[in-house]
């Protein structure tokens, strides 16, 4: 078939710097025909010029080997792999062939993927850096931004070879480089943490690799108009689900097995029904459960982290740990043979105590279960037959059960993802795929004759797995892996040479077609409706009767036998019949990566990959949501007698839609090269390599891009790079660029045949003619490098003079200026010190002037106050003797004015005690006389007159002595005088009453009205509270105001003080318990003669109104609150709602004239309960109400707490 040459490297010409790096020059000669010619020596303008050139880093500058393929010369096998060895040599892993990128994986970690690298290749053309994974990813993401164009990112390669690390690359990249914002980096942190989910469920340690993919996925990535990340769509292909139940040795099963009875707690393996240890479940692998430098418990963590944010709610992802247990329990069911009365074998199961944990967790009926494994259910029409299952049978059903339950599992995984990832958006979406998919699987067969097939073909495997243990058979699954990379290959084909049939029309370019395999009729060999491989497997499925692999191998004889790619033992195209290589139950099919020899062996069952509809409806009536979910053709209501679907016929339109959707976008590949089997560092195993670039095809890759035009460039570029090997184009060209290529080219003298004009572009036929033009322009470079280092030289040579002279100039003048500066301030100096010398010697002339004339007044002065003082003295020494004489004078007057007056006192004394003497004498003498003329008269009762006279006296006395010692008026004053005599202390006592009863009435009569209101209703409550309530001496000296909000006043109440007609006696704001929590709300307290009213604080309407005769008792503690609870009248209107409690900071004036209102309005007395405990009615309800001590949080604040239905406790600080 004709076709064209290759396609062009994804815009190139974009870059200014678009050029491969040569080989060196020993690899290659010169062409004849190129010359070269050089610069005079007198053009200075130009070198003006060539030394503002920015030069830029390019594919070829500075390059290990060739950075692209295509420029590879010459072009064989060997070149090709020590190109590659080359560069992996230097940790250069990258290489291009055009726009796909060869990624070799150097098992360990390169300093080339720091966020400096993103930052380095973000918004840079493909061509301008050198090769890396970034590279392309920006590509992609700038064509689809910018340029609308979906794109694809297809990576393949063997397992082991970098595949899904590649792809995570890929994502991370464009992660980096998208937009910010809390929403997409939420979006963004979902695309990547599926990944781990994936990767625990989808991927297997082999002997290859320790996290091998064993799932194909396609991952599309939804983007908006700027380039933001919307939300993307995973589909996945063919999960190796054979290895949940067998993997080969040396290798494990999926991680999460490991992962759940390493890293899950004690507790919830002990909900899982689960141990930690690995040998208790038959379905793991022990020779490898451990693996080096992989800790299953940290990823463990890690998986439960990324479900949590990709949007797994915690009873999903309990309920995927429940399905992956009962799947490892489901290998320890073992079965035992029994036979039955009618000669048929059935199977039991030994220990029923797997199965019962299994039951418990999946919420199934234990003898449904245990009869889905010991029974088949067959469906004809209207009839049923149900047979029992054998030994092997059973085996055959618990192990499809756990297959397929395991299947399920993960798709519905993947859904679930893609709901959590989906873009919430109905916006027009732009979408890049990243697509980690299939390479070819080719397997060793130990051929039953004892033959190894010719060439001995290399053990390989690209995606799922790894290789096998020796000799492992190329079975069902690498027959379907195969089918789908030769679509791969196919659709590869066909892109690459429409895009170069694209390129070529739109340069108007002449092209040739060129020869090439075409894959098609191996593609239709095996998925043709009537005659395909997959078809006829199908119709074998499906057929009554006997059917074997043998069968359809026969089958496959009659009809593909003179397919030219087909080969069989048995075919009857004779040229095979002697071909002791094949075995009897092998065909061989030539592939366009190679031959590949497949075992029958298997075809069948696993294409059928029947489960037992009896199995499906035992797990449709599962209590596990999950697990009912993941069956839902169990459901007996929606039996469909329609065989399902075959896997075959399943991944091939699978295959199908994911061509039809690679199609609809732009591709981009990589392709991965593992380069030795040990993963070691610095390995470069070439004959490992050799066959990964035969069946990834990637020299025929090169060829067909280089069957065409080698290389293409923009005019601009390609003029701009080789200007200067032309003397007319160098330094500037004033036309069109292609004029100047033109002139270039034809200045060079390049044959025509080698290279053509496109409309936009210079298209170069042969690599060499691109190597000698580098090699030309590295030579014109080290020449016009001389000749810029000696115009240089030259240049800063005369500067540096030029400079000097200058200095020179400079400082003879500054040493000039110095100098005469110098001599100037000496000058100055020596005036300045003449004149201050001058100065200094009139100033010192006159102070001696100034001084002695300060010193003559001075003396003068001094001579006056001498004289003043002298004067001054004498006076005061002559007034001195003047006084001392006067003072002597006075002094002696005195003493005698004093001796006279002491004499005249003596002398009125000795007379006063005369006269007191006669008097004495005198009364002495008349009160004898008068006893004597009397004693004859009161003898008889003298002594009663006497003492009466006396007592009399005594009392007279003390009456006296009693009006000078009297107390002051003040009621509170306590003072009395002492009783003189023992005789009047009952009449000392009860003058004391009498006084303070009066004192009392003195000052009663001094109080107002209100002031007598007040205390009565003071002495109301001292009554009522002292002694009893805490509370009560604080309350004391606060007067009691009444009206504490000043209704009247306030205009904020007006609407309250009109709805109250009577008068007020107490407005306060108090604290109304509630009922249900023991929480307040505040309420106005209003009191009136005849009703107590409750009224909202805020807008003033009133809440409650209760007539006083309704009042029945009032509760309080005894302790220092501000709680009490008012009782009402059982069966009156007010109490519907029960009674109230409140909290107030004037409890003793509320209690107290609640108390006197009630007396005064229904005659009776209000009952005062003081109690630390009683009881409150709250609706039908009875609640006790309980005051305790306690340490309060928020200081010295009662709190109020509904402890029960019974119970509110209040604490008292």
């Amino acid at each position: 078939m004709a076709a064209t040459a290759r396609p062009e490297e994804k815009q190139a010409c974009k870059s200014s710097t678009v050029c491969p790096q040569p080989p060196s020059s020993a690899d290659r000669s010169h062409p004849s025909s190129l010359r070269v010619f050089s610069l005079s020596s007198t053009d200075k303008a130009k070198l003006q010029t060539m030394a503002k050139m920015e030069v830029k880093t390019s594919l070829l500058d500075n390059m290990i080997g060739v950075g692209d393929m295509v420029l590879l010369e010459p072009l064989n096998e060997e070149t090709f792999i020590n190109n590659l060895k080359k560069r992996f040599d230097h940790n250069e892993i990258y290489t291009y062939i055009g726009s796909v990128v060869i990624s070799v994986n150097p098992y360990r970690s390169l300093p080339i993927y720091s966020p400096e690298k993103v930052e380095d290749y973000r918004n840079r053309n493909f061509y301008e850096l050198s090769p890396h994974i970034f590279a392309l990813s920006d590509e992609a993401y700038r064509s689809l931004r910018d340029q609308d164009k979906d794109q694809c990112i297809l990576i393949t390669g063997e397992s082991g070879a970098g595949k899904t690390e590649a792809s995570k690359l890929v994502m991370s990249y464009v992660a980096a480089v998208c937009g910010k914002g809390a929403e997409v980096n939420q979006v963004k942190e979902q695309l990547l943490q599926s990944n781990p989910v994936l990767e625990a469920f989808g991927n297997a340690k082999t002997v290859r690799n320790d996290n091998s993919s064993r799932f194909g996925k396609y991952m599309d990535i939804e983007f908006d108009f700027k380039g933001d990340p919307l939300g993307g769509v995973i589909s996945n292909y063919l999960l190796e689900k054979s290895r949940v139940v067998k993997q080969p040795r040396g290798e494990r099963n999926f991680h999460v097995f490991y992962q759940l009875l390493s890293g899950a707690s004690e507790e919830l393996l002990h909900k899982l029904k689960l141990e930690q240890d690995f040998s208790r479940y038959n379905y793991l692998s022990l020779d490898s459960a451990k693996v080096n430098g992989v800790d299953d418990a940290a990823n463990f963590r890690t998986v439960r982290n990324a479900m949590q944010i990709v949007g797994f709610m915690d009873h999903e992802a309990e309920s995927v740990l429940e399905v992956v247990a009962a799947v490892l329990k489901l290998g320890n069911i073992e079965f035992k043979p029994e036979s039955r009365v009618n000669g048929l074998d059935e199977s039991k199961i030994k220990d029923k105590n797997e199965l019962k944990e299994i039951c418990e967790l999946t919420g199934i009926d234990q003898s449904v279960l245990e009869r889905a494994f010991s029974f088949r259910t067959v469906e004809a029409k209207q009839e049923k037959v149900s047979t029992t299952l054998n030994v092997a049978q059973a085996y055959y059903a618990r192990d499809a059960l756990a297959k397929n339950l395991y299947s399920r599992l993960f798709s519905w995984l993947v859904n679930r993802i893609n709901e959590s990832i989906k873009a919430q958006t109905k916006v027009r979406k732009k979408v890049m795929g990243v697509l980690d998919i299939y390479g070819f699987e080719i397997f060793e067969i130990l051929a039953s004759a004892g033959a190894v097939p010719d060439g001995g073909v290399c053990v390989v495997s690209c995606l799922h797995g790894v290789i096998a243990p020796p000799y492992q058979d190329n079975s069902f699954e690498q027959f379907i892996i195969n089918y789908c990379n030769e679509k791969l290959q196919q659709i590869f084909i066909e892109l690459t040479l429409k895009e170069e049939q694209e390129e070529y029309i739109r340069e108007d370019i002449e092209w040739t077609h060129i020869d090439y395999f075409n894959n098609a009729i191996i593609c239709d060999l095996i998925e043709n409706n009537t005659n395909g491989i997959l078809a006829m497997l199908d119709e074998e499925c499906l057929r009554p009767g006997t059917v074997t692999d043998d069968t359809f191998l026969e089958k496959l004889n009659q009809v593909c036998a003179t397919h030219q790619h087909f080969e069989s033992r048995m075919s009857r195209c004779s040229r095979f019949l002697n071909d002791t290589s094949l075995p009897h139950s092998c065909f061989r099919i030539q592939h366009y990566a190679g031959k590949v020899l497949y075992q029958v062996e298997g075809f069948v069952d696993k294409n059928n990959d029947l489960l037992y509809r009896d199995l499906s409806q035992a797990m449709w009536k599962a209590g596990h949501a999950l697990i009912k979910s993941l069956f839902p053709e169990g459901n007996p209501a929606k039996i469909n007698l329609k065989r399902p679907p075959t896997a075959g016929s399943q991944f091939k339109a699978s295959v199908a839609t994911l061509m039809k959707n690679l199609q609809t976008k732009n591709p981009n590949y990589i392709r991965c090269i593992k380069p030795n089997d040990k993963k070691a560092a610095h390995v470069f195993t070439e004959s490992l390599v050799c066959h990964q670039i035969r069946y990834l095809g990637l020299l025929e890759n090169v060829r067909v891009r280089r069957a065409g035009y080698a290389f293409r460039q923009a005019y601009e570029p390609c003029l701009e790079r080789y200007k200067m090997l032309c003397k007319q184009t160098w330094p500037h060209w004033k036309g069109p660029a292609r004029s100047g290529v033109e002139v270039l080219f034809n200045e060079l003298e390049i044959p025509m045949e080698e290279y053509s004009f496109g409309r936009s572009k210079i298209f170069i036929r042969n690599p060499r003619t691109l190597f000698a033009l580098e090699d030309l322009r590295k030579q014109r470079l080290e020449d016009l490098a001389t000749l810029i280092q000696k115009i240089y030289r030259g240049w800063k040579c005369r500067t540096h003079f030029l400079l000097m002279k200058k200095s020179q100039i400079v400082i003879a003048a500054w040493c000039r200026r110095y100098a005469q500066q110098k001599r100037y301030q000496q000058i100055k100096a020596s005036a300045l010190a003449i004149q201050s010398y001058i100065r200094g010697w009139k100033a010192r002339k006159i102070l001696r002037e100034l001084k002695h004339q300060k010193r003559c007044k001075a003396a003068a002065t001094t001579i006056a106050a001498y004289w003043h003082g002298t004067q001054a003295r004498r006076e005061l020494r002559r007034l001195k003797e003047e006084a001392r004489d006067k003072h002597a004078i006075a002094v002696i007057w005195a003493y005698w004015l004093g001796s006279k007056a002491r004499r005249e006192l003596k002398r009125l004394k000795e007379e006063a005690r005369r006269k007191h003497a006669v008097a004495v004498i005198w009364a002495y003498w008349l009160g004898l006389k008068v006893r004597r003329e009397y004693r004859k008269y009161f003898r008889a009762n003298a002594g009663k007159k006497i003492y009466e006279f006396t007592l009399q006296r005594i009392v007279q006395k003390y009456f006296l002595e009693m009006k000078n010692k009297m107390p002051s008026l003040s009621p509170i004053d306590k003072n009395w005088p002492s009783r003189p005599y023992l005789f009047l202390d009952s009449t000392h006592k009860e003058l004391k009453r009498i006084f303070h009863l009066w004192r009392c009435k003195k000052y009663r009569d001094q109080f107002t009205d209100q002031q007598k209101l007040i205390y009565e209703e003071k002495l109301e409550a001292s009554e009522l509270f002292k002694d009893k309530k805490a509370l009560y001496p604080s309350s004391v000296g606060q007067p009691f105001q009444g009206a504490y909000l000043e209704i009247n006043k306030n205009p904020k109440y007006k609407k309250l003080k009109d709805a109250i007609e009577e008068k007020i006696i107490i407005a306060e704001v108090v604290n109304k318990i509630n009922r249900a929590n023991g929480k307040s709300t505040s309420r106005i307290f209003l009191l009136t003669n005849n009703n107590l009213l409750l009224a909202d604080q805020k807008s003033g309407q009133i809440k409650s109104e209760v007539p006083l005769v309704d009042v029945t008792k009032v509760s309080m503690s005894s302790q220092n609150d501000g709680f009490f609870a008012v009782h009402l009248k059982e069966g009156s209107e007010a109490a519907s709602k029960g009674d109230f409690l409140f909290s107030s900071d004037h409890l003793i004036e509320m209690a107290t004239k609640l108390y006197r209102t009630t007396l005064s309005q229904t005659k009776q007395k209000l009952n005062i309960e003081i109690s630390d405990e009683f009881l409150v009615q709250f609706r039908q309800d009875k609640v006790c109400v309980k005051f305790i001590q306690g340490n309060q949080k928020n200081g010295s604040v009662p709190t109020c707490k509904r402890k029960n239905n019974r119970l509110l406790e209040v604490a008292v600080p």
